[in-house]
C-alpha cells in the first residue's frame, strides 16, 4: 500500500542504539515485557516470531563475551561510542498478504538475513535477528475485513571495521616499525557507515563542479545493497525504497493515522447530530410535559362523573329474556362505583350529623349565655358606674366568706380530735 499506486517497495533502516537503551531494545525484539506501548503487538502471536539467530544471553552480555574472546576490540574507543546498531529490514504489508501471509513472510526474510549478514561482515557480529509475526495492521485488517500483520525483521549486531595495528617507531626491531603487528575488528559505528563515492556506469567516481566525488549517504547504499541481493535472491516484484525518503517506512502508520483521522470526523459529526436531536426532543418533551400538565388540570374535576356517565351508559347487553347481563368486569366497575358512592355519601351523612350536633349544642349554649348575661347584667352595670365600690364590696364578701370556711373547717378537725381520743 506504499504510496497507494499498487508498488511493493523495499525498505532498510539503520539505527543507532546506546548502552543504556540496550534493554529496552532487547526487552522489544525478544518479547520480554508484559505490557507493551504499542497495542499493535498481540502477544497470543509472538510464539510465531521466528528467530534466524537466537541469543545466547543478553545482548550486553554477549557483547562482553565477544570482547573477552577477541572476537571485537573497543581499543581506542571513546567513552561515549556507540556500540550497539540494529537493523530493521520491511516491506509494506500488502505484499506478504497478496503471496501468502506467514509462510512466505518466513522464507523472505530468512533471504533478507543473509543480505544481513553480508552487510554486517559475518554472523558472528550479530546478537540477534528475529521476524516478528505479532503485530496487527489495524488500518489494513478493518479495511479488508480480516486480520493481517505486518511482518518485518530486526537484526541487532555490533558494528566493527578491520584496523591494522602497525608497529611503533619505538621498536627495537627496525624491520618491524611500520608494518603491521595485528589485525583487529574494531567496534566502530562512524566508520562503518562513512559516505562512499557513488560511480558512473563504467565504474568512475563521480565528481562535482569543483572536483571532489559525490558522497553515497552510507544508508542510502544499505538501502541499495538490500533491494539489490532481494532481487538477486527472486524477488522481482519488489522496487526500491524512493531515494531520499522515508515514507515507505511511513506508509502504513500514516494509513493508520488518515484511517482514525477520518473515523474520528465521522464519530464527532453523529455526535454533534446526536446532541442537536437530544436538545429538540428534551424541548419537546418540557412542551408536552406542560401540555399534559395543563390538560390533567382541567379534566381532574369532570373525569370522574364523565367516565361514570359514559361506563354507566354503555354496561349491559340485553338477553333473550329482556334481562340486562353484566360481564364480570362491568360488574365489578358497577360494584366498585356504588361502595364509591355509598362511601361518599356516609361521610357526608357523618359530617351532616355532627353539624347538627354542633348546631343544636351551640343553641343550647348561647341560650345558657343569655341567661347568665341577665343575671349578671346588674353587677356588670355596677362596675361600670363605680367600679371601685363594688370591687371593694366584693372583696369584703369574699373575705368573710373564707372566714366563715375556715371556721367551720377548724370545727370538723377539732370534732375528729375529740373522736380519736375517745
Amino acid at each position: 500500500m506504499a504510496r497507494n499506486d499498487g508498488v511493493d517497495r523495499t525498505c532498510a533502516r539503520n539505527m543507532d542504539v546506546a548502552d543504556k537503551d540496550i534493554g529496552d531494545a532487547q526487552a522489544h525484539n525478544e518479547r520480554e515485557k508484559e505490557i507493551y506501548s504499542n497495542e499493535d503487538i498481540i502477544p497470543e502471536r509472538s510464539s510465531l516470531n521466528v528467530h534466524f539467530k537466537e541469543p545466547t544471553g543478553s545482548y550486553a552480555e554477549m557483547f562482553e563475551q565477544m570482547k573477552a574472546d577477541n572476537i571485537i576490540s573497543t581499543r581506542g574507543l571513546k567513552a561515549d561510542a556507540v556500540h550497539f546498531n540494529e537493523m530493521v529490514f520491511d516491506v509494506n504489508t500488502a505484499y506478504f498478504d497478496n503471496h501468502g501471509g506467514y509462510e512466505f513472510a518466513k522464507q523472505f526474510y530468512a533471504d533478507a538475513y543473509k543480505s544481513a549478514v553480508e552487510i554486517v561482515g559475518g554472523e558472528q557480529y550479530i546478537l540477534s535477528a528475529v521476524m516478528h509475526a505479532d503485530e496487527i495492521n489495524r488500518a489494513m485488517s478493518e479495511a479488508l475485513g480480516k486480520d493481517v500483520f505486518h511482518y518485518h525483521l530486526h537484526v541487532v549486531y555490533v558494528p566493527v571495521v578491520e584496523k591494522q595495528i602497525l608497529w611503533s617507531k619505538r621498536c627495537k626491531d627496525e624491520a618491524l616499525r611500520g608494518t603491521v603487528k595485528e589485525t583487529i575488528m574494531q567496534v566502530s559505528r562512524s566508520k562503518k557507515w562513512l559516505s562512499k563515492p557513488a560511480m558512473d556506469e563504467d565504474g568512475k567516481p563521480i565528481l562535482q563542479a569543483n572536483g571532489k566525488p559525490v558522497l553515497r549517504k552510507s544508508y542510502s547504499v544499505l538501502q541499495d545493497d538490500f533491494y539489490q541481493h532481494m532481487r538477486a535472491a527472486g524477488y522481482t516484484d519488489v522496487e526500491r525504497g524512493e531515494r531520499d525518503s522515508t515514507e515507505e517506512h511511513l506508509t502504513v502508520t500514516r494509513f493508520k493515522v488518515a484511517q482514525e483521522k477520518q473515523r474520528l470526523e465521522a464519530v464527532t459529526a453523529e455526535l454533534t447530530q446526536k446532541e442537536a436531536q437530544l436538545d429538540d426532543a428534551t424541548q419537546a418533551a418540557e412542551k408536552k410535559k406542560q401540555e399534559l400538565k395543563s390538560l390533567q388540570a382541567q379534566t381532574k374535576a369532570a373525569t370522574g362523573i364523565a367516565v361514570t356517565v359514559q361506563e354507566l351508559e354503555s354496561m349491559g347487553k340485553k338477553s333473550f329474556t329482556g334481562n340486562i347481563v353484566l360481564t364480570p368486569d362491568e360488574c365489578r366497575t358497577l360494584k366498585n362505583y356504588a361502595v364509591s358512592s355509598f362511601a361518599e355519601k356516609a361521610e357526608k351523612l357523618k359530617y351532616q350529623q355532627k353539624y347538627e350536633t354542633a348546631k343544636k349544642d351551640a343553641g343550647i349554649w348561647k341560650k345558657k349565655y343569655i341567661d347568665l348575661k341577665e343575671k349578671a347584667q346588674p353587677y356588670l352595670d355596677a362596675v361600670e358606674v363605680a367600679s371601685e365600690k363594688v370591687r371593694a364590696f366584693l372583696s369584703a364578701i369574699l373575705a368573710r366568706g373564707k372566714e366563715v370556711q375556715d371556721v367551720k373547717q377548724e370545727h370538723g378537725r377539732k370534732r375528729k380530735e375529740i373522736a380519736f381520743d375517745r
